[in-house]
């Protein structure tokens, strides 16, 4: 394995950190996961120093040769010139020269890019999406990010801001959002609204919550959309339920992105995503039915992604070999 096959791509997410050394087809080699170190600027950017640091003694310890760049997959709008977190809903980044910062604590070449758009990068590279021009990704984590694909290139938009559908407003004056509005289509369909959905239920009707409500020794206020999503899979029929109607959302939200960029291939990922059917199911068919001009067009396939939780590193390390040329 020569030295220039690797780049490492770093995912940074509202509750998760995860670092992978990634070769020029696609593969993982290794992979780092730790903890989002809270919210401040300085202990995130510790962290993801320390994951660089980490991958680059492991490759050497395996002989796998020195890593010649870093990509970012950061939870937050990024610049066009991929250097600076605009605005994250999830973390402390205003304004951030991220890229700046981080160059000058490594010494490899940084690139900073939107985590879903590293995500969307990956899956139509080596993923669902291989072989599709037009294709959009929706990734559900604790929120919903994107990514958007057209005639082969990632789209970023005039500001750097393209695919970030997660705040596009579906229920005006609706459940308030961390980025300060109302309404917001993550709030509906994601890891957090599946846990919100979950208290609810248990607030609501214990009795028929009584999986999930075993799941947190009975304090349902340490619910988590995590919990909800093993319950579901382990076939509670409640938990399915709150799946099933999140995924209700879920279509109706990509019914949106269909009309706007009309891609032939819509990949849902994230950790919310790795229900598979038992979300997309209720997704496609709410989908279908509410798509303006149905049985007069095609419908775009709505797949589960294929990269799973490895997409945003892959994505990242890819878009940083890409800069090399």
């Amino acid at each position: 394995m020569r030295d220039r096959d690797l780049t490492i791509g770093i995912d940074i997410g509202g509750t998760k950190i995860a670092g992978g050394l990634v070769d020029s087809s696609g593969l993982l080699v290794d992979c780092v996961r730790r903890e989002t170190p809270g919210h401040a600027i300085g202990a995130v950017e510790n962290a993801i120093v320390s994951v660089v640091a980490e991958l680059g003694r492991r490759a050497r310890a395996r002989s796998y040769g020195d890593a010649v760049a870093v990509g970012i997959g950061a939870a937050g709008w990024v610049s066009t010139d991929r250097s600076t977190v605009l605005f994250s809903p999830h973390l402390a980044w205003r304004n951030t020269p991220l890229r700046a910062e981080l160059a000058e604590r490594m010494s490899l070449p940084v690139w900073v890019d939107n985590d879903a758009n590293a995500a969307a990068w990956a899956e139509y590279r080596f993923g669902a999406a291989r072989g599709h021009e037009t294709a959009a990704c929706v990734t559900l984590g604790t929120g919903i990010g994107g990514g958007v694909i057209s005639a082969g290139r990632l789209q970023r938009g005039a500001f750097g801001v393209a695919g970030e559908w997660g705040h596009s407003r579906v229920v005006p004056d609706g459940r308030r959002c961390v980025c300060g509005n109302r309404g917001c289509w993550e709030q509906y369909a994601s890891g957090r609204a599946l846990a919100r959905a979950g208290r609810e239920l248990i607030d609501v009707a214990p009795a028929a919550a009584e999986a999930l409500l075993a799941t947190v020794d009975g304090d349902g206020s340490r619910l988590t959309g995590a919990d909800v999503t093993a319950a579901a899979l382990a076939g509670d029929p409640a938990a399915i339920g709150l799946v099933q109607e999140v995924g209700t959302w879920l279509g109706e939200g990509i019914v949106t992105i269909a009309m706007i960029i009309d891609p032939s291939i819509v990949v849902v990922g994230g950790g919310v995503g790795a229900l598979g059917d038992l979300l997309l199911e209720p997704a496609r068919a709410r989908f279908l039915a509410v798509l303006p001009g149905r049985g007069y067009r095609p419908a775009a396939e709505i797949v589960e992604a294929t990269l799973g939780a490895d997409a945003g590193m892959i994505g990242a390390a890819e878009l940083a070999r890409s800069k090399l040329g």
